[in-house]
């Protein structure tokens, strides 16, 4: 929705301010030009792109109006349900979550927590972890592993934007082919009235104006929005990433957490007191 706002800020400030100063709509409605410009772009995005970089392009663009990053509820839910994880395994010995970890749709524990058992990518990063825990016992070995996953996670998280990004900035230069086609074309009616050569010259000019607009009014925010959400999609799993290794490493359970929540920026950080009314809300007592 934040997206879809934007937008209209700024289509309605563009437009609003061309009628303002006695502009027409019409005169802006220039199919080739639209033609051009959006052809040469959707060209040259397929011609640049491999069949992997491809699907992931066009499965990110909902994520440009609906994708949301992690709020501070969604930390709360992760932590908490880390702290129940995390004091299952120090009652009950860690083969205890096997079950839980191997089979998550199954599992009472991950059931007990719908926003985490319905994030896919989070099920698999926290089952993947303690199972290799569980076969080698290793926690260095297994902070490099989660290093790893995390770091190819930016990885393809960092492809659409990057992708976009350069699309973004090709639309001016396509613009400026749209205009020069657009002013070859009055070339040839330059023996015309002045009133038919300036529609041609202000079709030429609308190249221009659609390349720079789609740029930095349309597909440069797209860009950025989804670079902010790979970002900030890399720190939730880092958060976890932190409270699973302080974990395995012996720290308590309440101790593990708080190294995770500290890795969560301060705007969206639970306070220790919120975190501790959490705890006790989920059956857990006294957090220790």
């Amino acid at each position: 929705m934040i997206a879809i706002l934007g937008y209209i800020i700024v289509i309605s400030s563009v437009m609003g301010g061309y009628l303002f100063a006695g502009g027409h709509l019409e005169l802006l409605w220039q199919p080739a030009e639209f033609i051009i410009i959006g052809g040469a772009a959707l060209g040259a995005f397929v011609a640049s792109s491999t069949k992997y970089a491809l699907t992931l392009n066009l499965k990110n663009i909902p994520r440009v109006f609906i994708g949301s990053a992690p709020s501070k509820n969604t930390y709360m839910q992760v932590l908490t349900f880390l702290y129940v994880l995390f004091n299952k395994t120090k009652r009950e010995g860690l083969i205890s979550i096997e079950k839980d970890v191997e089979d998550p749709a199954g599992s009472p524990l991950f059931q007990s927590f719908p926003m985490i058992l319905h994030d896919k990518q989070v099920c698999e990063f926290i089952g993947d972890s303690m199972r290799t825990f569980l076969t080698t016992g290793n926690a260095d070995e297994l902070a490099e592993l989660m290093d790893t996953d995390i770091e190819s996670m930016h990885e393809e998280l960092h492809l659409p934007p990057s992708n976009y990004g350069r699309l973004a900035d090709s639309l001016p230069g396509l613009g400026i082919v749209a205009a020069v086609l657009g002013v070859v074309l009055a070339m040839g009616k330059i023996n015309e009235s002045a009133e038919v050569l300036g529609h041609y010259v202000g079709a030429a000019l609308l190249g221009t104006f659609i390349g720079i607009l789609l740029c930095y009014g349309i597909v440069g925010p797209a860009s950025a929005k989804l670079e902010n959400l790979m970002l900030e999609r890399v720190v939730y799993f880092k958060c976890i990433r932190e409270a699973l290794l302080a974990a395995v490493r012996g720290q308590s359970p309440i101790s593990a957490l708080e190294h995770g929540r500290r890795i969560i920026p301060p705007t969206l950080r639970p306070t220790f007191l919120e975190m501790e009314q959490a705890l006790k809300s989920q059956g857990g007592g006294q957090a220790k």
